[in-house]
């Protein structure tokens, strides 16, 4: 089969489109160069392999000659997969949010070329369907314009390119306590009473949600917010946005209730939701958040684990091409693997038939069903089948379900969402006290630091089939640093500390935008692209703004250097006008804020590591939420001088009397040392007068 310029690329995405009969170009000069040769527009399409409506665009157009034929003729056509060149994405997903005030994937754009856009849209269908434009009809049309009214075409990319350029002007209030109260009394308003969540369907995960107002509660008592965040992740886990046979979470629901999720299955929402279900089992104690997290890990580590112990990028929605067919159940087929007594508990407790039918699912083929648990109304402890008979129930369907053809895995590494895994994995190792998910996360930490690292230290953001490649941008530094400073916490080894001060000097280096704060999503010696994006808002990810922000507050209190403060304030300045305007949508920047009004908390342990004393203060210390400290461990020996270097303000901490010690200090003020764990956490929950 004839193939095109994509068969030499790595990416999964665009080697599907290699049979294409599209003459698709990856992004490169010769495309650009190509297109001001032929005086052509630039067909932009950008997606990721797990995308189920790429799927669809791509058999109803791409793999169509007649519309291959209308594009080859109009147009230089260029491919790019989001996952490894978000930076392409981001601008150009800002053209499609003003031009057509939304946006998602796949993402169209025309362009003139020199990469001024004029046309963009997302999924379109290849004929004129319901009001919908189709590629037959528009590129034809295209062509016309861009023929015979050239000057209009290029009026109008020169406007939105102006347009997109334009950044915020005005004077920016400081922000307070006041903007974390605003941000949830919207949240509050937005609230579903009912099955959680907020707004109305399709409903996202959006995990910086329930740690902002985890934190809230933490801060102000306020139970409500605790509420909100029991009652939607015990939804979530109960519906079929969940995995109840194999784990993990779906990407969102497509409806209200989190029955029907679309299918895809991303590494960032499972790294993002353990760390809320850590969290939430932190806050409640209750066992039921542990396990869920637990069930995640092992998802993650039997299923998106590359065997050098990095993680894939997703698994697709589609089996077969269709959506979901690999999770779907028939009771027939449930009757076939199991006992009668089995099936009858199972289908007693997962809900199937006229319920499943009447929740608006006209996509599921008749008979079929998505196993999920009758939703809580209140929060509360959840009813969970957990005893030794239901995983033996669950295991038996794994294993039909293991015959099944799988949907295709996205073997990509990226460097930005192991980041997430690995912290996600250093938590859980941290508060369920298991060495298994420290060991993971060291290995994949290991993989990034021997294989995503140039020889003069700086981050690639992609690795497959032994190649790394492309510039690392601030995701990619932040989340590793993220990842670094738990992985610190976890261990107590300096050299992960050392490392997140390295890539944070790096990134301040070559990120800071110094006229307007924060930092640019690419570095300085990049591509240069339309505009230089710079990313504040947290999307289906935190912005790496926000997680750079709370990083750098942590590495000033860990060590105590005060400039990496000002280092944190650089980012904060670019937030104000905006997260002043609609603090929702930064609420992982809203948890760094919560961190900077304070009062926030370094603990200092001095100690033996290996001792029964240093670690019943740290399994105390882990097993409570306490989101707003950093720990930092002096050791009695082996000699301490590893983390007097890297904090000098330590060398003063010691232990006393021969027992582990712990010093703590909250709001800029010290108390008395401790060795005894409760008394330790009685100063912790002890708010500081103002």
């Amino acid at each position: 089969m004839k193939t095109n310029r994509l068969i030499h690329e790595k990416s999964p995405y665009l080697l599907q489109h290699a049979r294409n009969p599209v003459d698709w170009f990856p992004w490169s000069d010769e495309a650009f160069a190509k297109a001001k040769k032929e005086d052509k527009p630039v067909f932009l399409s950008i997606g990721y392999s797990t995308c189920h409506w790429c799927h669809v665009m791509e058999r109803e157009s791409f793999e169509n000659e007649e519309v291959a034929a209308l594009l080859n003729d109009a147009f230089v056509n260029i491919k790019v997969d989001r996952e490894e060149r978000p930076d392409i994405d981001a601008v150009y997903m800002k053209v499609c949010q003003l031009m057509t005030q939304s946006g998602g994937w796949p993402l169209t754009i025309i362009m003139t070329p020199d990469k001024k856009p004029f046309f963009a849209a997302t999924y379109i269908p290849r004929e004129n369907k319901y009001g919908r434009p189709g590629m037959m009809d528009i590129i034809p049309r295209i062509q016309s314009v861009w023929q015979q009214r050239r000057a209009d075409v290029l009026s109008a990319a020169s406007e939105m390119t102006k347009a997109l350029r334009q950044s915020l002007s005005g004077k920016a209030n400081d922000l307070s306590e006041e903007t974390l109260h605003r941000a949830y009394r919207s949240l509050s308003m937005s609230f579903d009473p009912i099955v959680g969540g907020f707004g109305q369907a399709p409903k996202f995960p959006s995990p910086h949600n329930f740690f902002f107002l985890l934190r809230y509660w933490k801060r102000t008592g306020e139970a409500k917010a605790l509420r909100m965040v029991e009652q939607t992740l015990q939804n979530m886990r109960h519906g079929g946005i969940y995995d109840h046979i194999g784990f993990g979470f779906h990407r969102y629901s497509t409806d209200a209730r989190w029955i029907v999720p679309h299918f895809e299955k991303m590494l960032y929402d499972q790294a993002l939701m353990a760390m809320a279900y850590i969290e939430l089992y932190q806050a409640t104690a209750n066992p039921a958040y542990e396990q869920t997290a637990r069930e995640i890990f092992t998802y993650v580590l039997r299923d998106l684990t590359d065997e050098q112990g990095a993680f894939y990028c997703a698994e697709d929605a589609d089996s077969e091409g269709v959506e979901g067919k690999f999770y779907l159940w028939t009771e027939k087929e449930i009757r076939e693997v199991l006992t009668p007594q089995e099936a009858n508990l199972f289908l007693s407790l997962y809900q199937h038939g006229e319920d499943f039918d009447s929740a608006g699912m006209n996509e599921i083929p008749a008979g079929h069903f998505i196993a999920h648990l009758q939703p809580v109304t209140e929060a509360g402890n959840p009813i969970r089948p957990v005893d030794d008979a239901m995983e033996h129930i669950r295991e038996k369907l794994f294993a039909r379900r293991a015959k099944r053809i799988r949907p295709h895995r996205d073997d990509k590494i990226l460097t930005d969402w192991n980041g997430l895994m690995v912290a996600a994995l250093a938590r859980g190792a941290q508060v369920f006290d298991e060495p298994v998910y420290l060991k993971a996360a060291c290995h994949a930490m290991d993989f990034i630091l021997e294989s995503l690292q140039t020889a003069d230290g700086r981050l690639l953001h992609r690795h497959r089939k032994g190649e790394s490649a492309i510039q690392a941008h601030i995701d990619d530094y932040a989340f590793v640093i993220w990842a670094l400073l738990d992985i610190y916490e976890a261990t107590f080894q300096t050299k992960y500390l050392q490392k997140a001060l390295e890539y944070h000097d790096h990134l301040c280096s070559r990120f800071l935008d110094e006229k307007n704060g924060g930092l640019f999503f690419t570095s300085s010696d990049a591509e240069s692209l339309l505009i230089r994006p710079k990313e504040l808002y947290d999307g289906a990810i935190p912005s790496g703004n926000s997680v750079a922000y709370i990083n750098a507050l942590k590495i000033a209190r860990l060590t105590g250097k005060t400039d990496m403060e000002n280092k944190a304030n650089d980012i904060y300045r670019a937030f104000r006008q905006q997260a002043d305007a609609a603090p929702t949508a930064f609420a992982h920047f809203l948890c760094s804020l919560d961190f900077a009004i304070g009062p926030s908390t370094e603990i200092i342990i001095a100690g033996h590591i290996d001792h029964q004393d240093t670690q019943a203060i740290l399994k105390t210390l882990r097993r409570h939420f306490t989101p707003n400290k950093v720990v930092i461990f002096r050791p009695e020996k082996p000699d301490p001088s590893d983390i007097e270097a890297l904090a000098p303000f330590v060398q003063s901490y010691s232990v006393i009397d021969g027992q582990a010690t712990a010093y703590v200090c909250s709001n800029f003020a010290c108390s008395l040392p401790t060795h005894d764990s409760q008394t330790m956490l009685d100063i912790l929950n002890t708010r500081p007068k103002s």
